[in-house]
């Protein structure tokens, strides 16, 4: 098979969770120019309608799904409009996260629970939900949003709950990987730096210094530099890779 056909992913069909804003939606739109038909989960509508007919203008079939990633009858409705819709899910990514900055003696129990439930509780269950579903038609690929936060510290911010959601992302997707290899469902993930997004203050003088300055590369990243990197896990370009975790950060946690 020629080099540049193993990234194409047409006549598959990929969910994206967190779609409607920033990494999501670049994911999205990697995806459909990839070839794959999308589903877009998330909660807001207007949002979603707009990555909606984005998607469409590129000559693919889309499909809104709003959705919770912390509750499971959410995520098993997102399988079976998908099914209804599609037939099979191939590739799920996991993409739904959230962050709060606050040192460790004032994370609250509500803060700490607010990010696991997204972060990782919500990775779980759909991993679970749709590596089920995958398992029975055969095989399929899921990619978990990590983060280089998984393996070092951020500054000047605090943000243990967040840290520790990633690194427990990045360990189960080795653990799905172990387990399902043989079933023909790869699970990677691949671990962001920081991007411009609307989660990430990158242009506040305050993290400038540290965020920007300590990159090898002095600057963030664009949400579309990493379409390419998660169409390359999703596709038969990475066919004999799994249970990765793939940095692109620019070169941050090089230090």
């Amino acid at each position: 098979m020629p080099v540049l056909d193993r990234f194409s992913m047409v006549g598959q069909t990929a969910v994206v969770t967190g779609a409607t804003r920033g990494l999501g939606r670049a994911f999205a739109g990697a995806l459909a120019e990839a070839g794959a038909n999308i589903v877009i989960v998330g909660r807001d509508a207007a949002a979603a309608a707009e990555v909606e007919a984005e998607v469409a203008a590129i000559g693919v079939r889309a499909l809104t799904v709003l959705a919770d990633v912390s509750i499971r009858s959410d995520l098993e409705a997102v399988l079976t409009r998908t099914k209804e819709a599609f037939g099979r899910a191939d590739v799920l990514v996991n993409n739904a996260g959230t962050c709060i900055h606050r040192p460790a003696l004032e994370v609250t129990d509500d803060d700490w629970r607010a990010v696991m439930n997204v972060n990782l509780d919500g990775v779980w269950m759909a991993s679970q939900v749709f590596g089920r579903h995958m398992i029975e038609a055969g095989g399929g690929s899921i990619v978990n949003i990590g983060s280089m936060s998984a393996s070092i510290v951020n500054r000047p911010q605090w943000q243990p709950a967040y840290n520790a959601s990633k690194a427990a992302v990045h360990h189960l997707t080795r653990s799905l990987a172990a387990e399902w290899a043989p079933l023909n469902v790869r699970v990677n993930a691949l671990a962001p730096g920081y991007m411009h997004t609307d989660m990430s203050p990158i242009d506040e003088p305050q993290f400038h210094r540290h965020w920007i300055e300590d990159t090898p590369q002095q600057r963030a990243g664009e949400p579309d530099e990493l379409g390419p990197a998660v169409v390359f896990l999703a596709s038969r370009a990475s066919s004999f890779m799994t249970g990765s975790v793939l940095t692109v950060d620019g070169g941050y946690s090089i230090y």
